[in-house]
């Protein structure tokens, strides 16, 4: 069993991480160039990674799937980034942060995580400010701000609608700083398939060329991983169709727990499903929530008219009539669900049924239809491109979907999995949101984790080794792991099947939204877990990957991607079995108050469940991490 110490440092919540700072070990100047760190990722979380700790004199390898950084799904974010500046002067602190985080996420997160990461929220504007990031300013020139889901203040800071691309660009020209003074190398095209543990360690990594298929083997004195979220194991999310689970998932074969799986984030506002011949959706950003009103027909045969034409009278402005304190921005999880009761209802709209208004024309009267566009027109742009209609002239159809994952692997609070070494960044690890993450936060994580928080405490696990020691690559560990890795390989391209790797994502998304989606049952998780052993067994049998994999081969890719996602889907369904309780993104229909809230079970579920592999067709373990909640009173979470 695998031992769960959080590390949580003693003492009043809000002086936890100034006084680890001050205790935390060090290395000299001196060793640190002795020191060679493998950052795997280089979106938000690992660019930022990547860049610091090479600024401070560590030597760096970053490994990136993409022929560019800059292509990292960070790029896609819209909204904004969350911090604590109280710049609008309406009561907003780092304790408001905190609870509104704690409490977004349904008391599902870890207190001390969370407060550290209130905390250095204020100084992510700073340092992105100072790199150039264009962020939106008031006539005067001080910087903007808007609101998220979850917060009654304005904390969000933004670039229009395209801050993760801002943001990213950011973190990358710090990396390509580094690069070009020789203190980082970059590898691109370059995908990890097994991590390297020795004497319980881990000390390297396996990758794949993507160009050449070439198997190579890189040793270090610590990994760490940034390489996103697993919701593509839906099949269709906002999620690029790259986005992918084999990093963690192969780390969590080599002993890391893997925490929460079945904590999904659904979004309420994305561009409904338009038929099966889609590849992935697009999100509508949560900040339109700020200027636009959600609405559907209060009666039935009304669904199939020009909206237009649908009096005020007869709209029902579902959000503000039931959660009237925080109306359209109510939180993500509350918010989705609402627009399925909707859906249920048949008071849904468009072709499919499922679809809700999301209606622009109140502020276009109060803004001008130029001072809407000033500040969503390239939403609005991508809308348009989308659907071929005009949002400024006819309400935008929105509908829930798969966006973000809050579960990942174990990590403590120096963001260090339970296998030494191994340190796990942003989306990939488990650590801030609970159950339901607010909107704008996960720039946040990413770039707070990269920036002000790793960059301590790796020295802490480093401190404790001895400079020079990492292994050399022919030791049988890196043989074995490149055996494993070639042996997977062999086995997909050997299958010579009838069905492409797209045929059998798609069956694998269809059985996860249907038992393990935005509602789950007792009866229907118990049905995928037959379902997916039958499809797993299916691909292995059955899948099509042409080609060899000493060259360029993007089925070869999707074909291993695609296997790790149907085991992962398992053990989301085994977790959301587990979890008899509703939580935040987990809703299991069973446990649900009156009004169709969330019911949680503190006495029996307040706590990390973190799963631990046993072994190839063996029942993972379940460990258990108790959320001990000193500072904030676990309460029913109320936005009426």
């Amino acid at each position: 069993m695998a031992k769960l110490d959080s590390k949580v440092p003693p003492g009043p919540l809000a002086d936890k991480w100034r006084k680890y700072k001050t205790e935390i070990k060090l290395v000299n100047p001196a060793n640190k160039r002795k020191y060679e760190v493998i950052v795997v990722g280089a979106g938000l979380a690992g660019s930022s990674t990547a860049a610091t700790l090479s600024e401070l004199g560590y030597k760096v390898k970053c490994f990136v799937f993409h022929d560019t950084p800059r292509r990292a799904h960070s790029i896609a974010a819209q909204g904004g980034v969350n911090a604590a500046k109280n710049y609008q002067n309406d009561g907003d602190s780092v304790y408001r942060l905190f609870y509104d985080t704690i409490k977004g996420g349904d008391y599902r997160a870890r207190e001390a995580n969370v407060h550290r990461l209130a905390e250095v929220s204020v100084n992510i504007i700073d340092q992105c400010a100072a790199q150039g990031v264009p962020f939106a300013r008031e006539y005067g020139g001080l910087l903007a701000n808007r609101s998220f889901g979850g917060a009654q203040v304005s904390r969000t800071f933004y670039a229009r609608g395209q801050t993760g691309q801002q943001l990213l660009l950011g973190a990358y020209s710090a990396l390509m700083k580094q690069a070009g003074a020789g203190a980082v190398e970059i590898f691109p095209n370059e995908e990890m398939l097994d991590v390297v543990v020795i004497g319980g360690q881990a000390k390297g990594i396996i990758t794949r060329n993507l160009n050449t298929g070439e198997i190579r083997r890189w040793a270090a004195d610590a990994v760490v991983l940034g390489t996103g979220g697993y919701g593509n194991v839906f099949n269709l999310s906002t999620y690029a169709r790259g986005s992918n689970a084999t990093a963690i998932w192969r780390a969590y074969k080599r002993g890391a727990c893997f925490a929460n799986p079945c904590y999904t984030q659904i979004h309420p506002t994305c561009i409904p499903v338009s038929g099966d011949y889609q590849s992935k959706l697009t999100l509508m950003s949560e900040s339109l929530r700020n200027d636009g009103r959600i609405w559907v027909p209060k009666k039935k045969e009304d669904c199939k008219k020009n909206p237009a034409d649908i009096p005020e009278e007869d709209r029902d402005y579902y959000l503000e009539r039931i959660y009237p304190s925080f109306g359209n921005l109510a939180p993500r999880d509350v918010a989705s669900r609402a627009a399925k009761r909707m859906c249920d209802e048949g008071r849904g709209v468009g072709e499919t049924g499922l679809g809700v208004y999301l209606d622009f024309s109140d502020a276009i009267k109060r803004l001008t239809e130029n001072g809407v566009r000033e500040r969503y027109g390239n939403l609005f742009d991508i809308y348009a491109e989308i659907t071929n209609e005009s949002a400024y002239q006819t309400p935008m159809r929105i509908y829930p979907a798969v966006h973000y994952t809050m579960g990942g692997l174990w990590v403590d609070y120096n963001l260090m999995s339970n296998l030494p070494g191994l340190f796990v960044l942003g989306e990939a690890n488990f650590s801030d949101h609970g159950a339901n993450r607010l909107g704008a936060s996960a720039l946040m994580q990413g770039l707070a984790d990269g920036y002000f928080v790793l960059p301590y405490t790796i020295g802490n696990y480093l401190a404790d080794q001895k400079p020079g020691s990492r292994p050399k690559t022919d030791a049988p560990e890196f043989k074995q792991a490149e055996d494993n890795v070639n042996s997977i390989n062999q086995r997909l391209l050997s299958a010579k099947g009838t069905h492409p790797v797209s045929y059998y994502h798609k069956k694998l998304g269809q059985i996860m939204w249907t038992y393990c989606g935005m509602a789950r049952t007792k009866e229907g998780l118990e049905k995928a877990l037959q379902e997916l052993p039958a499809l797993r067994e299916e691909f292995w049998k059955n899948v099509l990957v042409p080609g060899t994999g000493a060259a360029l081969n993007q089925s070869l890719e999707q074909a291993g991607r695609v296997a790790d996602f149907i085991e992962l889907g398992e053990l989301m369904c085994r977790d959301a079995l587990t979890r008899e309780e509703s939580c935040g993104g987990h809703f299991r229909e069973e446990f649900q108050h009156p009004d169709g809230e969330c019911k949680r079970d503190d006495e029996k579920f307040a706590h990390v469940a973190a799963w631990e592999f046993q072994g190839e067709g063996k029942t993972p373990l379940r460990n258990v991490e108790p959320l001990n909640y000193e500072t904030v009173k676990m309460s029913v979470r109320s936005y009426k």
